[in-house]
C-alpha cells in the first residue's frame, strides 16, 4: 500500500485538481466503506454545498480511468468505489442488507496460489466476492 493520499496520486498522475475534486478525494480517502456516487455526493456536498452530483460522477470516472479508484459491482445495480491502493482484501456481500464486509483469509490466499501453480500459472492478482445471507440465530 502506498503512503500517498488520493490527492497526491492525482497530482502525480497530472490531473488538474480543482477544489471540488480535492473535496471528493478527501471524502474518498476518509471512507472506510464502499460508497456509491450518491453516497459520495451526500458526503462531499456537506463539505462544499456547491458540488453537484454531475461533478461527483465526472470526478469518479476520471479517478477510475486514472487508476486511482477501483469500481466494484456487487450485482445490486450500484457501482461502488474504493481506493485502488488499499491493502488487498476480499469481500462478503450480505444479500439482505447490501452490507459489504472486507476480509483477508490466509488459507484462501494460499489455496488460490496453489490452484494457479497447479494450472501452470503465477498468480498476479485476483478478486474474490462472496454473496450470502446471515444464518438464523436459533
Amino acid at each position: 500500500m502506498t503512503n500517498q493520499t488520493i490527492i497526491q496520486r492525482c497530482e502525480a498522475a497530472g490531473l488538474r485538481m480543482t477544489e471540488q475534486r480535492r473535496v471528493i478525494a478527501r471524502v474518498l480517502q476518509a471512507s472506510d466503506d464502499h460508497p456509491d456516487v450518491e453516497e459520495l455526493y451526500a458526503r462531499a456536498s456537506k463539505a462544499d454545498a456547491s458540488i453537484s452530483i454531475a461533478t461527483v460522477y465526472r470526478t469518479v470516472k476520471l479517478f477510475e480511468e486514472s487508476g486511482i479508484l477501483d469500481r466494484l459491482e456487487f450485482g445490486d445495480g450500484r457501482a461502488r468505489y474504493e481506493d485502488a491502493e488499499r491493502d488487498h482484501h476480499d469481500h462478503l456481500i450480505d444479500l439482505t442488507t447490501g452490507r459489504v464486509i472486507e476480509f483477508v483469509d490466509p488459507d484462501i490466499e494460499e489455496l488460490q496460489e496453489r490452484i494457479a501453480a497447479k494450472l501452470g500459472y503465477t498468480l498476479r492478482g485476483h478478486k474474490l466476492e462472496l454473496y450470502g445471507v446471515p444464518k438464523d440465530k436459533k
